[in-house]
């Protein structure tokens, strides 16, 4: 059996992250992807897909996206129920993510609203940093048999 989702949209939110009573992390999202077609109007419809991450994975997901990211992710469908306080059963069909890509750059508004986030990135450049060797400065890299570790 295949069960495999891959997505690319933009989030809709700011993703949620909770904590288990076990302590494992968990977030939801809810991305929207855009349809391939438009209506009669013109327009292009988009469906709202909702996502859950678990662990590190989500800690690093809510870290690093804020709504409107542009994110593509890799996971699988599942679908739960669950009985509401009036007795109904609830069934709720959600992609449970098993990995992400952030697709476009953190924006400067981003970095800003990082706080002081040791782990986020800055914009700034650090004049006593190392310079970057593989920076693009247009120079080929010279690369022996003995660089190798193999």
């Amino acid at each position: 059996m295949i069960n495999r989702v891959v997505l690319t949209g933009r989030l809709t939110r700011v993703p949620e992250l909770k904590t288990t009573q076990n302590g494992l992390s968990v977030a939801s999202f809810t991305l929207a992807v855009n349809r391939q077609f438009t209506d009669v109007h013109g327009k292009r419809a988009a469906d709202f897909i909702s996502c859950v991450i678990w662990r590190k994975s989500a800690e690093n997901f809510c870290k690093f996206t804020t709504k409107g990211s542009l994110v593509g992710i890799d996971g699988r469908i599942q679908t739960r129920s669950y009985d509401n306080k009036e007795g109904q059963r609830v069934y709720i069909t959600e992609v449970v993510v098993d990995s992400f890509s952030l697709l476009e750059p953190k924006s400067e508004s981003q970095v800003s609203n990082a706080g002081n986030d040791n782990n986020s990135y800055s914009s700034n450049n650090n004049a006593d940093a190392a310079p970057d060797p593989f920076g693009g400065n247009g120079n080929s890299i010279e690369v022996s048999d003995d660089d190798l570790p193999f």
